[in-house]
């Protein structure tokens, strides 16, 4: 049997679905007029976690999305699913944990001719069959480039009709997506202080206590805080295309992270940094004004609400859960479904690994299947863009790093870590091994065990080498 029909045929085994669980056209239309109908702006800045100045961020200016939280709602606990782009896009654009149906190994399926397994479907699809209008948006304002990135773990044809909303026809809502890339490091950073007329001083940002207090670390952390401004600054060109073309008012703004910081302990790990990330909705006439609201969210939640929202009748087979409900006066507001959310990182690039990780809003427990393999394993991506991960090791090697800096030098990775979030919120008072919290241990240790089976978690079984890039595969295989 094929990795393709075996994930089919699991997929559906761990849903309890069958072809007749399969939305139709029909049943997707949805009865409100098109007009009526909100249209929906999905911004998604890339490698963010939530340090805005709405967020309490020292350090740093966000006016725009500040502003935006003003007009909406600011969620406080909002996560992804992964820890790294591809597989959290890939769960988001489908409304499904990307372990569900096979797309949780980053940059996988290339070139191997994977398809979505039955019944998932791009939200897109249904979107576009309940008569909106799709765009990966481009060109977004005047000196705002789209990145239009999508790195779905799948082969696709025709997930947007177009580049921007302004090619869909006279009265017709869109759903449109819009990836800012100037967040996500890259060579474009050092050219950052050069647009900002008040950059970050890195005297005067507070670091993480893991990381090195060195004028290399403060210049990196200021330079992420810097692209955020920058990005803001962005957002507020947006919002202000949406005012002159009259189409704020009923427009659905949704602003979210794609993953965590591109820092070490951050992206591509199951610690806050890498998977907690900062949503703003702004609904005007249908979300009250200046809400922070701390229930907890998944990013596939986004897509199931949207959908709703747009009036589509949820198939079964989405795994996320709605949390803004329609209020008796016609108005919005945040529902909680969750009491944990979960999360799950495999093999990024060249690095193969497989964690798991449950949270509710005081306990982090974390699952590392491979702790034989250490948080420094090789990643030829990191060891090229990472200074602050340079540092590290050669202050490590000097003896210049503090135990908890120097946790994550370690040989290996412990077989379980669990957190105390509420007093200890960067996560680096390992619980996991003291009698008085084994309840909580055991309890958080089940509900994971019980989410692998019930969604059929596909990271149980190794990946084919045919579904990885030629070049990790080489790096991997010496191929």
């Amino acid at each position: 049997m094929s990795e393709q029909d075996y994930t089919r045929r699991s997929f559906l085994k761990a849903l309890g679905l069958g072809a007749a669980v399969m939305a139709t056209p029909d049943r997707l239309l949805a009865k409100q007029k098109a007009d009526s109908r909100p249209n929906i702006l999905w911004i998604l800045s890339e490698d963010i976690s939530p340090e805005l100045s709405c967020y309490g961020t020292e350090g740093v200016q966000t006016p725009n999305l500040d502003k935006l939280a003003g007009q909406g709602i600011r969620f406080s606990n909002a996560f992804t699913t992964a820890p790294v782009c591809s597989a959290s896009r890939s769960a988001m654009i489908t409304g499904m944990f990307q372990t569900s149906i096979g797309i949780h190994n980053h940059r996988s399926h290339r070139d191997d001719g994977y398809t979505l397994p039955e019944p998932a479907r791009l939200i897109t699809e249904y979107f576009r069959d309940a008569g909106y209008f799709t765009a990966n948006v481009k060109t977004a304002a005047p000196g705002v480039k789209g990145s239009g990135k999508t790195d779905f773990n799948f082969k696709f044809k025709n997930a947007f009709d177009g580049s921007d909303w302004n090619q869909r026809k006279a009265g017709q809502p869109f759903f449109a997506q819009l990836s800012i890339s100037i967040t996500h490091r890259g060579g474009h950073w050092k050219n950052l202080r050069n647009q900002l007329k008040n950059p970050v001083d890195p005297a005067k940002i507070k670091l993480p206590p893991y990381y090195p207090d060195h004028p290399i670390a403060r210049e990196d952390w200021a330079t992420y805080l810097d692209s955020i401004q920058v990005m803001d600054g962005y957002i507020g060109k947006i919002l202000k295309r949406l005012d002159d073309e009259n189409l704020a008012e009923n427009t659905l703004v949704i602003f979210i992270g794609d993953h965590g910081r591109c820092h070490v302990r951050g992206k591509q790990w199951l610690y806050d940094g890498g998977i907690h990330i900062p949503l703003i909705v702004r609904w005007p006439g249908k979300l009250k004004a200046g809400q922070v609201c701390y229930d907890l969210v998944s990013s596939i939640d986004i897509s199931a609400t949207i959908l709703k929202i747009a009036g589509v009748k949820l198939p079964g087979h989405i795994e996320g859960k709605v949390f803004l409900e329609s209020a008796a006066n016609g108005n919005y507001k945040p529902v909680n479904k969750h009491e944990y959310i979960i999360a799950a990182r495999d093999r990024c690039d060249e690095t193969i690994d497989r964690i798991r990780c449950v949270r509710d809003r005081q306990y982090k427990y974390i699952r590392n299947f491979m702790p034989e393999r250490p948080y420094t394993q090789t990643n030829a991506y990191k060891e090229r863009s990472y200074p602050m991960l340079n540092l590290m090791k050669e202050l490590h090697a000097q003896g210049k790093l503090t135990p908890v800096q120097a946790l994550f030098m370690a040989p290996r990775k412990p077989d379980e870590e669990l957190y105390d979030i509420l007093n200890d919120p960067w996560e680096v008072n390992n619980l996991a091994a003291l009698p008085k919290h084994r309840k909580t241990l055991e309890k958080m240790r089940t509900i994971l065990e019980r989410w692998i089976e019930e969604t059929g978690d596909m990271g149980r079984f190794p990946e084919k080498p045919s579904s990885i890039t030629p070049r990790d595969r080489k790096r991997i295989y010496g191929e």
